[in-house]
């Protein structure tokens, strides 16, 4: 028992924690002035409706208690917004000063929230902030909010488990969007370079078939992610896909773990192998066999995206990218494969995430080509 009270009071000592009450217009001021930091990729995790954002703006007109936001102080003394976001934003929109192109509609800076489904105050309804009464505008400015800072001097990994518990199950969040977040607060350089990698023309090319909805849930990152994660770590796989992306993800950016990743290799490993995908079937690099058993349909199947990006890698060096004949028989051994009716089976259906089966569908893929490319 002593050395659990030990462990635990080990742990307590790596937090260094402060806690500020700050004016909601102090907020505002920092946002804009760049001392509170919102990261582009974090910022895009904010979801809440016209009528969540309008129903918080009443909450704090009302001088209603709500939940304190937590911060990280930077080494250069500014806050990194680390929870807190739909609310922070709700305030940004309702004074013009919020920029949010992923919504739907899109928020751009200087557009003021219009207070809609305000369930308390039916008055407010219809309202902007320069449709307030001044008394109202100042209420609001004044309005203060319990700031948790986590101090500059708090150990990384203690930030870490910290922002992972306070966003699971948050509004919005993805699985991949968490790690994206959660994982600078560890190091930024994994999660900048799954980011880049994400957007490059070649590997768009090849993912078309994702939905818009799945984009947005950073579906297009977590690939990159998966790739990297299979093609340097499948032993790790054990039982669930999530938690063995989280695992990789953070064992790459500790630099106590130590999970060895060669930045300029792995570059050149993944843009060889979906610069050759593009080529050779395009949107279709992913898609499943058509109805008709005869041709591919449009999609993305996330089966074919394991089985392919991973299986190729057993001939990746004996194929020349700039070399149209071997450019075809890729073609059209990937074709073969995926009307395959065995490849089918072994990528139709749910309940295949599992080691065995993503072997099957791996040497599958990689059989076909070593056929092709002795």
């Amino acid at each position: 028992m002593a050395d659990l009270i030990a462990a635990i009071a080990g742990e307590v000592r790596r937090a260094n924690t402060q806690a500020l009450d700050i004016s909601f217009n102090e907020l505002l001021d920092m946002a804009e002035g760049g001392e509170l930091n919102i990261r582009p990729d974090y910022q895009r995790l904010f979801r809440w409706s016209e009528g969540q954002r309008s129903r918080f703006i009443e909450s704090l007109i009302l001088e209603m208690p709500v939940p304190p936001i937590f911060v990280i102080e930077e080494d250069d003394g500014k806050y990194q917004l680390i929870d807190g976001l739909q609310r922070i934003s709700s305030y940004l929109h309702f004074r013009g000063a919020l920029d949010a192109p992923h919504l739907d509609p899109p928020v751009v800076k200087g557009e003021k929230l219009q207070l809609v489904d305000c369930d308390v105050v039916d008055e407010l309804n219809g309202l902007t902030f320069d449709g307030l009464p001044s008394a109202l505008q100042i209420r609001l400015k004044r309005a203060f909010i319990r700031v948790e800072v986590i101090r500059k001097g708090t150990d990384p990994k203690f930030r870490y488990h910290m922002f992972k518990r306070l966003n699971t199950g948050g509004v919005g969040l993805s699985p991949q969007q968490i790690r994206n977040c959660a994982v600078r607060m560890l190091s930024n350089v994994f999660p900048d370079f799954i980011v880049e990698l994400s957007k490059t023309e070649y590997f768009q090319n090849c993912i078309e078939g994702l939905t818009l909805e799945r984009v947005l849930a950073a579906v297009n990152e977590e690939l990159v992610l998966r790739f990297f994660a299979l093609k340097n770590a499948r032993q790790m796989f054990k039982h669930d896909v999530s938690d063995f992306l989280t695992e990789y993800m953070e064992g790459v950016a500790d630099p106590d773990r130590k999970i060895p990743f060669d930045y300029a290799h792995e570059r050149a490993a993944f843009q060889k192998t979906f610069s050759l995908l593009n080529k050779a079937l395009g949107d279709k690099a992913f898609a499943f066999r058509n109805k008709a058993g005869n041709d591919l349909a449009a999609g993305f199947s996330i089966y074919h995206f394991e089985a392919i990006s991973i299986g190729i890698q057993a001939v990746i060096d004996k194929i020349d990218l700039n070399d149209d004949a071997q450019i075809r028989e890729l073609a059209a051994a990937l074709r073969a494969v995926k009307l395959d009716d065995a490849f089918v089976r072994m990528t139709s259906g749910g309940g295949k995430n599992s080691p065995g089966l993503l072997r099957q569908r791996i040497d599958a893929v990689e059989g076909a080509l070593r056929n092709a490319f002795p």
